[in-house]
C-alpha cells in the first residue's frame, strides 16, 4: 500500500475496501460488540483467572483494574481508527496506513498464530468442562466434536453467525452479572465471610505480586480488539463507535466485577486451572444445583470463545491473503462469503489442542495461554503506536470530523503502549514461556517477512 496519511486513509474509507470485497456487510453494533464480549470472555476469565490468583491473591483485583485502563487506551485507539478504516485487516491495516508494511504483516502474522492457538486453549477448557459431567469420556472425543460444530456455524453467513455469536456471548454474560450480583449480595449480609485478608492478607505474595500478574489480566482483555476486526462486515460506520464503547463497558463490569467477587467469597489458594474458579465458587457457597448451571455457562463461554476466535482469525488469514501475504487461495469466498479455505487452515490451533491433551492434559491450559499472550499483545502495540502516527497526522479540522475519539489522544496510546510492554517483561520472573515464544515470533516474523517482501505470494 503505497499511500499514507489520513488522506489516503480516507480515500480508503468507503464503505467496503478493494482488498475486501466480497465480505457481507451485515453486522449490527450489538452483533460486533457480542463478538469482542465472545471472544474476550472465554479461557481468559473463566479459567484463566485462576492462574493469575494463584500469582497474586486477593491483589489481583489490582492487576484487572490495570488492564482495564490499559486495554481503555488499546479499545479507544482502535475504535478511533476503525471508524475512519473500517476493515477486516483492522491493525494489520492500520499499520500499513501509519507505520509500514512490515508492522502490518508481523501484527496480522502474530495475531493469526496466537488466536489460532487460543481456540486450541479453548477446546482443552471445552474438554475440561466437559469432564466435569462425564469423566469416563476422554477429552479428545469432546475436542473433535465440539470444533466440528464451530467450523460448521463459521460456514454460513456472517449474518447467521452474529446471530448466533450474540446468544452464545449473551448467556455468559447474563450470568456473570448474575455472579456478581450473588457474590455481592452473600458478602454484603454476610452470609460469607470475606475472604479478601483471610489467608495471609491483602498480599500474600508480596506487594511485586499484582504486577506479575498483569499478564494474565491482561489475556483476559485480549478479544476486545476482535470489534475492529468485525468492522469489515459491519452494516455501516456508524455502527462501530457504539459497538466500541458497549463492549468495553460490559467486558470492564464483568471483569472487574467477576474477580472481586471471586476473590472475596473463596479462598484465593482454592483457585487453579483444573476448574474453573466460578464453578469452585458456587460449590463452596453450598449451591450444588448452581455450579452445574455454572459448568454450563463456562462450557458455552469456552465455545463461545472458539467461535469468535475462528471467525476474526480466519478474517485475519483472508486479509492477508487479499494483500498479497498469503496463498491467493486464502482470500477465496464461498457461496456464503465466508473464507472457508482460511477457515480451515485457521483451524490448526485445535489439532494443536488434541496433541497436548494426549501429551501434556495437566499442562495443557497454561502452556497454550502462555504462547499465544505475545501474538495477542503484539496486535495492541501495533495498533498504539499506528495511532499515535495517526493523531500526528490529523489537522484540527480532521480531528473535530472523527466519527469517535479516543479522549486520550496519543498520550493515552503511549502510556498503553509502555503497560503493556511491562507486563510482558514482569512475566519473565514466573514463566519465560511468553518471553522467549516472543522472541522467537519476531525473529520468524521478520524473517518471513523479509522472505516475501520482494514478491508477495502468487
Amino acid at each position: 500500500m503505497g499511500e499514507t496519511g489520513v488522506n489516503a486513509g480516507k480515500a480508503e474509507a468507503a464503505p467496503q475496501r478493494a482488498e475486501e470485497r466480497g465480505l457481507r456487510r451485515q453486522l449490527s453494533a450489538g452483533q460486533m460488540a457480542m463478538v469482542g464480549v465472545g471472544g474476550s470472555i472465554g479461557t481468559g476469565l473463566l479459567l484463566g483467572s485462576g492462574a493469575a490468583v494463584q500469582i497474586a491473591g486477593p491483589s489481583v483485583i489490582l492487576s484487572f483494574l490495570a488492564a482495564a485502563l490499559i486495554t481503555w487506551t488499546v479499545t479507544m485507539a482502535m475504535g478511533e481508527m476503525a471508524s475512519v478504516h473500517p476493515a477486516a485487516g483492522s491493525f494489520g491495516v492500520y499499520a500499513e496506513l501509519y507505520l509500514n508494511s512490515w508492522a502490518g504483516f508481523i501484527s496480522r502474522y502474530g495475531y493469526w498464530l496466537a488466536i489460532a492457538l487460543a481456540i486450541g486453549g479453548e477446546m482443552v477448557a471445552a474438554a475440561t468442562y466437559m469432564h466435569f459431567w462425564l469423566p469416563q469420556i476422554h477429552a479428545i472425543v469432546w475436542v473433535v466434536v465440539l470444533a466440528a460444530a464451530l467450523v460448521g456455524v463459521n460456514l454460513r453467513t456472517v449474518g447467521d453467525y452474529g446471530r448466533v455469536e450474540y446468544w452464545f456471548a449473551m448467556i455468559k454474560l447474563v450470568t456473570i452479572m448474575a455472579f456478581v450480583i450473588l457474590g455481592a449480595f452473600l458478602l454484603l449480609s454476610r452470609h460469607v465471610a470475606p475472604q479478601y485478608t483471610a489467608q495471609g492478607g491483602f498480599f500474600p505474595n508480596g506487594r511485586v505480586a499484582p504486577l506479575l500478574a498483569m499478564s494474565f489480566s491482561l489475556f483476559t482483555f485480549a478479544g476486545i480488539e476482535m470489534v475492529a476486526i468485525s468492522s469489515g462486515e459491519s452494516r455501516s460506520r456508524e455502527e462501530i463507535p457504539r459497538a466500541v464503547r458497549l463492549t468495553f463497558a460490559l467486558l470492564t463490569f464483568a471483569y472487574l466485577g467477576a474477580i472481586t467477587v471471586l476473590v472475596g467469597v473463596m479462598p484465593w489458594n482454592g483457585a487453579g486451572v483444573s476448574e474453573s474458579p466460578f464453578v469452585t465458587v458456587f460449590r463452596h457457597v453450598g449451591l450444588p444445583a448452581a455450579s452445574h448451571l455454572m459448568n454450563f455457562v463456562v462450557l458455552s463461554a469456552a465455545l463461545s470463545g472458539a467461535n469468535a476466535s475462528l471467525y476474526v482469525d480466519s478474517r485475519t488469514l483472508f486479509s492477508l491473503a487479499r494483500g498479497g501475504y498469503a496463498p491467493a487461495s486464502m482470500g477465496r469466498l464461498n457461496a456464503a462469503g465466508a473464507p472457508l479455505p482460511a477457515l480451515l487452515v485457521s483451524s490448526f490451533g485445535i489439532l494443536v489442542a488434541l496433541g497436548m491433551e494426549k501429551w501434556a492434559p495437566k499442562d495443557a491450559f497454561v502452556g497454550i495461554l502462555g504462547a499465544a499472550l505475545f501474538g495477542a499483545m503484539l496486535a495492541w502495540l501495533v495498533a498504539l503506536a499506528a495511532h499515535v502516527r495517526f493523531r500526528q497526522k490529523l489537522s484540527a479540522a480532521e480531528l473535530a470530523a472523527l466519527p469517535m475519539r479516543s479522549p486520550g489522544g496519543a498520550t493515552a496510546s503511549v502510556l498503553g503502549f509502555t503497560g503493556i510492554v511491562v507486563a510482558l517483561a514482569a512475566t519473565w520472573w514466573y514463566s519465560r514461556v511468553t518471553v522467549l515464544s516472543g522472541v522467537l515470533y519476531m525473529l520468524v516474523l521478520t524473517v518471513a517477512y523479509w522472505l516475501m517482501k520482494p514478491r508477495k505470494i502468487a
